[in-house]
């Protein structure tokens, strides 16, 4: 018998997501829906199992914590990239690291999300009207439309490219940035290719869609912030390295930048003290860009799936095998 850890299920929706009984017999789950408090929790939580079905990259993997699951068979992945997971130790020890498939386009919802949400200071809003209150008063800043305005797009890949496609249908100047980005890839997708630090200073909204890399990770920092408006808008939707983050606070303290939406941050869960959290300026959602009722249906079944060929023989979706 397989013994599985899934992990990261903070809302107990893998047993439901997917069809679990096609393993009876020959796999057994256990749902752990808290995070682990440092590598040392996680080693003594997982000793014991054989496979683990990690929820993108909400537990890291590095070769020190491999190499203290001497167990360990099979690592499951939701989504095709996983950079917390040492893929190098992985195939060291042994371990065959399969994936999922991942729904594109709800992360670029979800940026449109925060864009709009932030821009029309949606949740202030809200606030108010749950606290019996009705709208703003003298002083205080109202909401800004979309139409006009200039989106910068750092990163013009399958999501950069969606968000695009929604900043044309809101009537916006798109400009975009990549490294490895050609004038005719931007104009296909309703986009001008321009230069990084143009593209930070004359637009209104900036937002990333990049993967964390060596060469993204501080992608935007203090210099950064410092060539934009004084009322733009920073959002991440990526990953939380990707922005230096005390760089991107002290912009906020200082009304540097006029806001930022983030779903990403260099620790999750955001510590409930983070000085993130009391940024007036700031619209937080907890990294719930992906974590749509489709994706985990989708990511659930296919894991169960990649577990049954492991015990067929026959992997799917492998990574490192």
């Amino acid at each position: 018998m397989l013994r599985v850890a899934v992990l990261d299920d903070y809302q107990e929706i893998s047993r439901h997501a997917a069809d679990w009984s096609v393993l009876a017999g020959r796999a057994e789950p256990s749902v752990f829906s808290t995070p682990f408090r440092g590598e040392a929790e996680a080693a003594a939580a997982l000793s014991d199992f054989d496979a683990v079905v990690a929820m993108r990259e909400r537990t890291p993997f590095p070769g020190s914590l491999l190499a203290r699951l001497p167990k360990l068979r099979l690592l499951v992945s939701t989504g095709m990239r996983n950079a917390a997971i040492d893929m190098k130790a992985a195939r060291a020890q042994g371990v065959t690291v399969c994936g999922t498939e991942l729904l594109a386009y709800p992360a670029a919802e979800h940026a449109w999300g925060l864009i709009l949400a932030a821009s029309l200071n949606i949740p202030r809003d809200a606030g108010r009207m749950k606290a019996g209150q009705w709208q703003v008063g003298p002083g205080e800043a109202l909401g800004r439309g979309l139409k006009g305005r200039t989106i910068g797009i750092v990163g013009l890949g399958k999501l950069g490219q969606q968000v695009a496609r929604f900043a044309t249908a809101f009537g916006m100047r798109v400009l975009a940035w990549s490294r490895n980005l050609t004038d005719e890839q931007a104009a296909a997708h309703g986009a001008r290719r321009v230069g990084k630090d143009e593209l930070l200073a004359v637009s209104d909204i900036v937002t990333l869609h990049v993967v964390l890399n060596e060469g993204t990770r501080g992608l935007i920092g203090a210099r950064e912030i410092g060539l934009m408006k004084r009322d733009a808008l920073l959002v991440n939707t990526s990953r939380g390295p990707c922005v230096d983050e005390a760089a991107l606070i002290e912009g906020l303290r200082t009304g540097r930048i006029g806001g930022a939406a983030v779903d990403v941050y260099d620790t999750e869960p955001l510590p409930p003290e983070h000085a993130l959290r009391r940024m007036p300026n700031a619209v937080l959602t907890p990294h719930t860009g992906y974590a749509t009722q489709d994706n985990m249906a989708l990511c659930y079944r296919q894991a169960v799936e990649d577990i049954a060929a492991y015990l067929d023989g026959t992997p799917l979706r492998v990574l490192i095998g």
